[in-house]
């Protein structure tokens, strides 16, 4: 068996092989799998045919002169289509009910034209401040908001768009504003207004989605917002799970969103306050590397189930990894690790790995622009030239072949749209703005290195050399007020051009001489297998006497409280009833690969609670319990809506200090269970439970814009029904300490 796979092995690296050693010139024309593109100077502008059609592309005010017309053109259509995302406004139909909305805005693609907080934000972080900033501004601006019931805490707030469950805190993303916000602070207004929506957005979330004990925030992963294409497939019924889990991405983006607090802070001359935020994310950078670190692949999980401790999952994505590279959570070794193990197909790398065999194209099998140029800036930052050149050329490929800036293509046929079922991609918008902004940041950072400080540090691999040099001595960048031009060396004794000294980068014209070095450069993998099996059934748990008895209907390894019982599969296990609540979940595993979890069953002694508030409780013993509501929340689908009901609860046991935590309830139908707060109590101790009031979107005042659901335009709504308080005894979770690296 172990032979078979390493010929399989061997023969899925084959493709990625032959690609590298081949000097790919595409000067005028690129073929691939049958499909192929060619670009021609027209005057000015130029001409894209794709077999499907022709382009005409006007010149742009920001031009490239390299030996390939194709590179040269596609840079041009880049800003075309950005034009063409530039709106005096903005519709959608679950906002204004689908009237215009004026705003002199960027919109987010062809099928998508309105602003989403996370689309603009990541295309503002790429190249959108460099080339347009003050429609950035305006666009960015559009979604930060003030409150407009007085009864909720007031502040300036970033929006989270509408989204699982009925929006934040399932999903916590919001954060990643400021990473475009970060560039555009040279307006004093709007300066002000991100100083104060960082605030009130850090403490906001710190309050909602912190958790103490991991010391991770809790929510969905960034961009990745279609439950069933990257979580398990029950999550398509049941966003409780991904309302409780951890996610790599939007962890990052909170330490992002925190070091930028602390650069500012001491901007104001505020050493306090950028000493208490330097703190916070510290910690977080531990706790980031301590549970998300998975040694035995030497890759980032991308996300981690609920509870204490967190249950590992063994999926990865692309984006997730190259932020924590870019931001340094990812350092040294382990930076260098994630990105030269995260596997890849000849066309690009695939947002999510392993694959899912049950799902359509969308996240799934599927290649993102604005993500691979994320993945190229990280491979910059290791230095890795086989990575950098990979990325350049599936974007390169991606743009020409389709002639436009797709939102994303399906892997590995890149230039056909999969039929059937499982076909896809299923959305797939033209001029997609992060795709865009990604080729856009391929051409201007990746190639001629103009970085977000300033700094000219070009990094070129000498295998892109006959496309972007041929027989040419310099390649140039040439911006509105500003030239930037790289001459290649005489000779190549190596695998990476960069700058062979430190240029300054002011000037009108900047001339940098480029240099040879040998970067130690791990290939490309091949993403084997590519598919995760199938994510088995939930246990099956009866008592016996002093024993729960567990089953499976397939051989798959027991997870207890997010831990493997062993590294021994089976179909049967006997836990010993201890009085405690246990929950369980199940994985399989195919040539070295885990499933996703199975849904989770949970045994043990549960007390119900009716009544009016405050309810009371004693407490059976002592040690730590979990509560949560039993509730339903009609009021909007799972999949979208801004109406999670959001509660804290305050519980006072005794002597013991006052303790209070947030309980999240999901838009959806039927009786469900909300997340869950841990307490401690001691034995005998009167306990007293009150809800205080909570947050959602609805609060906003941009929310009176959405009229697609409840709590938009007919008024802020944060209600469920609200059932049984559900007590439990539970183990006590593992409390971090300095030695383990962890807060």
């Amino acid at each position: 068996m172990r032979r078979w796979g390493l010929a399989l092995l061997a023969l899925a690296l084959a493709p990625l092989l032959s690609h590298a050693q081949v000097a790919v010139h595409w000067h005028e024309r690129l073929e691939w799998q049958g499909h192929s593109a060619s670009m021609r100077r027209n005057g000015a502008g130029f001409l894209l045919s794709d077999g499907k059609g022709t382009r005409s592309i006007p010149t742009a005010p920001w031009r490239v002169e390299t030996a390939s017309v194709m590179f040269d053109g596609l840079f041009a259509m880049a800003q075309q289509d950005l034009r063409r995302d530039a709106v005096s406004e903005i519709t959608d139909g679950a906002w204004n009910r689908g009237k215009p909305v004026p705003c002199n805005c960027f919109v987010a693609g062809k099928q998508w034209p309105f602003v989403w907080t996370r689309d603009l934000s990541y295309s503002t972080d790429l190249a959108l401040w460099r080339f347009d900033p003050d429609r950035a501004r305006n666009s960015l601006a559009f979604k930060v908001s003030g409150v407009r019931d007085n009864r909720a805490p007031q502040g300036q707030y970033v929006l989270q768009d509408t989204g699982s469950g009925g929006s934040w805190p399932i999903s916590t993303d919001r954060v990643v504003w400021f990473l475009g916000a970060r560039h555009l602070l040279q307006d004093a207004a709007f300066a002000r207004l991100t100083w104060k929506a960082l605030r009130d957005t850090l403490a906001q979330d710190r309050t909602y989605a912190f958790d103490p004990v991991t010391g991770l925030y809790r929510g969905e992963t960034s961009f990745m917002d279609w439950r069933e294409q990257t979580y398990p497939g029950w999550t398509a019924h049941n966003v409780r799970f991904i309302a409780s889990s951890f996610a790599l991405s939007t962890n990052v983006l909170h330490y992002e969103a925190l070091r930028f607090a602390v650069h500012l802070a001491r901007h104001r001359g505020d050493a306090a306050i950028a000493a208490q935020y330097a703190r916070q994310a510290d910690s977080l950078k531990a706790a980031i590397n301590r549970w998300f670190w998975n040694p035995g692949r030497g890759l980032y999980r991308s996300y981690l189930g609920g509870g204490n401790p967190p249950l590992p999952v063994d999926a990865y994505d692309l984006l997730g990894t190259s932020l924590a590279i870019l931001s340094g959570v990812a350092d040294g070794e382990r930076a260098r690790l994630a990105l030269d193990n995260y596997p890849s197909w000849p066309a690009g790398t695939p947002v999510i790995w392993p694959e899912r065999a049950s799902q359509p194209v969308y996240h799934n099998r599927a290649l993102w622009p604005f993500v691979s140029a994320y993945a190229l800036r990280a491979a910059r930052r290791i230095q890795n030239p086989a990575r950098i050149a990979h990325e350049m050329r599936s974007l390169i490929r991606a743009a020409a072949l389709s002639g436009s800036n797709m939102e994303n293509f399906a892997l590995p046929q890149l230039a056909t749209k999969l039929t059937g079922k499982l076909g896809g991609p299923v959305v797939d918008s033209r001029r997609q703005l992060w795709s865009v902004a990604g080729y856009l940041n391929m051409v201007v950072e990746g190639v001629f290195g103009l970085e977000n400080n300033g700094r000219i540090h070009p990094e070129i691999p000498v295998s892109l050399v006959p496309m972007l040099f041929g027989a040419r001595r310099s390649i140039s960048l040439r911006m509105p007020g500003q030239v930037i031009t790289l001459v290649r060396p005489a000779q190549m004794a190596g695998n990476l051009l960069v700058a062979d000294s430190d240029a300054p980068p002011e000037g009108k014209a900047v001339r940098i001489r480029l240099t040879a070095i040998k970067a130690v450069s791990a290939p490309v993998r091949a993403p084997f297998p590519s598919f995760a099996p199938a994510t088995p059934a939930p246990a099956h748990v009866v008592q016996a006497g002093n024993v729960w008895i567990v089953r499976s209907t397939v051989p798959a390894t027991l997870w207890v409280d997010g831990r493997a019982l062993s590294n021994k599969v089976a179909r049967t296990w006997r836990l010993p009833v201890d009085g405690l609540r246990h929950c369980v979940n199940l994985t399989t595993a195919t040539q070295g690969i885990d499933s996703l979890p199975s849904r989770p069953v949970c045994m043990g002694p549960t007390d119900r609670i009716s009544g009016a508030w405050p309810r009371k409780w004693t407490a059976p013993r002592t040690g730590e319990f979990v509560l949560r509501l039993e509730f339903e929340n009609a009021n909007g689908p799972i999949n979208t809506g801004i109406t999670a009901a959001v509660r804290r609860i305050a519980i006072h046991c005794g002597a013991l200090p006052t303790e209070t935590g947030p309980l999240v309830m999901p838009q959806g139908h039927g009786l469900q269970r909300s997340s869950q707060v841990r307490f401690h109590a001691t034995a005998g101790a009167r306990c007293e439970f009150g809800l205080l009031p909570g947050f959602n979107m609805s609060y906003l005042s941009q929310a009176a814009l959405f009229t697609g659901g409840a709590g938009g335009a007919s008024g802020p709504l944060n209600e469920a029904r609200i059932d049984a308080l559900l007590i439990s005894p539970t183990p006590p979770a593992p409390r971090p300490t300095a030695a383990n690296g962890a807060p």
